[in-house]
């Protein structure tokens, strides 16, 4: 496999980390979102650890994996020596994103858990709107 030029690769890094920053404050405020819904129904989660034990084993939350996932896999690709970035690895991810990312009242799981997100949280709107625009961006 031949390497990348140098330059090549801080461009597909900077991609990825442009996407990798709106992602990551889309997920935070969808976390936010729905801590405070749940805890207007089951009362105040006590710490961080509580909270953090909820996502990844609590149904409420679990909708939230796919954003996750592919922070993590961001995540990877960015810090692993492992894994190399290359221009189809960073597509991918964008395309997953673009796909993930579409809220449908009529949908299933993500897509119609995402909607009300967005529906009753203005920072979830803000945060979509942000992600939407650098996929809009490397879309042209």
């Amino acid at each position: 496999m031949q390497r990348q030029r140098p330059q090549h690769q801080r461009h597909l890094r900077h991609r990825l980390l442009g996407l990798r920053r709106k992602f990551l404050a889309l997920h935070l405020a969808l976390i936010a979102a729905e801590q405070q819904t749940y805890e207007h129904i089951h009362g105040r989660i006590g710490s961080t650890e509580l909270l953090l034990e909820l996502m990844l084993k609590d149904p409420w939350f679990t909708w939230l994996h796919p954003v996750s996932d592919i922070l993590v896999r961001i995540d990877h690709l960015l810090n692993d020596e492992a894994f190399d970035i290359t221009e189809e690895n960073v597509d991918h991810l964008f395309d997953e994103a673009r796909l993930l990312l579409h809220p449908s009242v009529e949908g299933d799981g993500f897509e119609r858990a995402y909607y009300e997100a967005l529906n009753r949280a203005p920072d979830v709107v803000l945060a979509h709107f942000q992600v939407t625009r650098v996929l809009l961006a490397e879309a042209a």
